[in-house]
């Protein structure tokens, strides 16, 4: 899924842009030495994370863009100034000041034409659209419906309305909007909270999260179900969205990648180089068959991707649709073992080099569970928002292993969905930890 709008390849680069400036700014007005220039750049990186200098959106004003790069280039010199007092050398004020204007200027101007460029390709080529609906009619929403259609420069294009109400620009009612959303590829719903009730509002959520469509809420004085918000401006409208995941910060996202990237290199090279030729020989010696086992499961926007695991049972047809259970007359003695420490799960580190799954995340789940429970489980979809892991927190909070009635996968969903809505990368570490006590101790539903 293309959330919104944009190749997920542009952010990263125009992040990777932004960062060369600083450098080679630094390198022309302040200094020669790497060591200098990287802790500028992990000043900028910081600061970035702090300010939230890289949340601009289709809709963000010209002012606002001015006003985060602004307030980010000032407290970069603020502390490039502090960090060469407490190094004890001496660099000229006015290099510093140089510096600071340089950058303001490039990065500002920089990022403002880009903003500006955006538009004005939306509006040449028609292209980098977002296709919304509106669901309830009012004084409100007829207004944004104004601003999507008179301002092509914000990619937008306005489909309909749908309201229980008797009007000749009305294009279906409330239920009608459920199948209008998925056969049209609508990528965002914006819900009046006038018209609508807690209950309709609740089930329109429910649908949008279940179908990861991004709904937002056209705001009045009514008061909303309990839910975090966060408000926005179309030109006067105001808008209220349910408030992003913390892994839709691009920043905070490339931690995370940065993390599992270096963690899944180091075992790779100091544990699996000599670990995989042990397990391999002794899989192979106590049963035919491959010494992989690769399985389909849906990633990260419900992607499929091959998962990889050390083969822990006799080659069978039900490996795709039945979990191992308890004396599983399936499961191999090798398998036993590496199922109760986990060493079957080693070879996903692979995929998260690849960049398919995480260390850390929602535990990917046999297809057919994920097709059996998807409309059954509220927000159940919302683990699917990010990356699968290879340990999760349900699994180091007590729910792995076979899932033998709705509740198991209930609570596993509840922790699925809370760590994904409150991801750190200190829970990250925590989670990583626990599941190397996990490893060392056994766990009792590991079979």
């Amino acid at each position: 899924m293309n959330k919104g709008g944009y190749s997920k390849y542009i952010r990263p680069l125009l992040y990777g842009i932004d960062l060369l400036m600083v450098c080679f700014l630094a390198y022309f007005f302040l200094t020669k030495s790497v060591l200098d220039i990287s802790f500028i750049i992990l000043f900028w990186l910081v600061l970035s994370f702090l300010i939230s200098i890289y949340a601009i959106y289709r809709f963000t004003k010209i002012v606002k863009i001015i006003s985060l790069f602004f307030r980010q280039t000032v407290l970069l010199a603020l502390l490039v100034f502090t960090y060469y007092y407490i190094s004890g050398r001496f660099i000229p004020k006015t290099n510093i000041i140089n510096f600071f204007v340089a950058l303001l200027i490039v990065i500002t101007s920089w990022r403002v034409f880009l903003f500006v460029f955006f538009q004005r390709y939306r509006i040449i080529t028609g292209s980098n659209n977002v296709y919304v609906v509106i669901v309830g009619l009012n004084h409100s929403t007829r207004k944004l419906a104004s601003f999507f259609d008179n301002s092509p420069e914000y990619g937008y294009q306005f489909k309909g309305f749908f309201d229980n109400q008797d009007e000749s620009d009305i294009i279906g009612t409330i239920e009608d909007s459920y199948n209008f959303i998925i056969e049209n590829k609508i990528d965002e719903v914006y819900c009046s909270t006038k018209e609508l009730t807690n209950e309709q509002i609740k089930e329109l959520t429910e649908f949008c999260e279940r179908n990861m469509k991004v709904i937002k809420f056209v705001a009045d004085d009514k008061e909303l179900f309990s839910k975090n918000l966060e408000l926005d401006y179309y030109n006067l409208t105001p808008i209220l969205s349910l408030s992003k995941i913390p892994l839709d910060d691009p920043i905070k996202d490339l931690i995370k990648r940065t993390f599992d990237i270096v963690f899944s290199v180091s075992v790779i090279i100091f544990l699996l180089s000599w670990l995989i030729p042990v397990i391999a020989l002794l899989i192979k010696i106590e049963s035919r068959g491959p010494v992989f086992f690769k399985q389909y499961r849906y990633g990260a926007d419900f992607n499929l991707f091959l998962c990889y695991k050390f083969r822990s049972m006799t080659a069978n047809k039900e490996s795709d649709k039945v979990q191992a259970s308890k004396n599983d007359a399936r499961v191999t003695r090798i398998g036993k073992f590496i199922r109760r420490t986990s060493l079957d799960e080693l070879p996903q580190f692979f995929n998260v080099l690849y960049g398919e799954m995480s260390v850390v995340g929602p535990r990917p789940l046999l297809m057919s569970h994920t097709d059996d429970y998807k409309d059954k489980i509220n927000k159940f979809m919302v683990r699917h928002n990010v990356k699968p892991g290879i340990t999760g927190l349900a699994q180091t909070s007590g729910y792995r292993g076979n899932i033998a009635n709705d509740s198991d996968m209930l609570n596993r969903v509840r922790y699925d969905i809370f760590y994904v809505e409150n991801w750190s990368l200190i829970l990250d570490i925590n989670i990583i930890l626990q599941t190397i006590v996990n490893i060392f101790k056994g766990e009792d539903k590991a079979y």
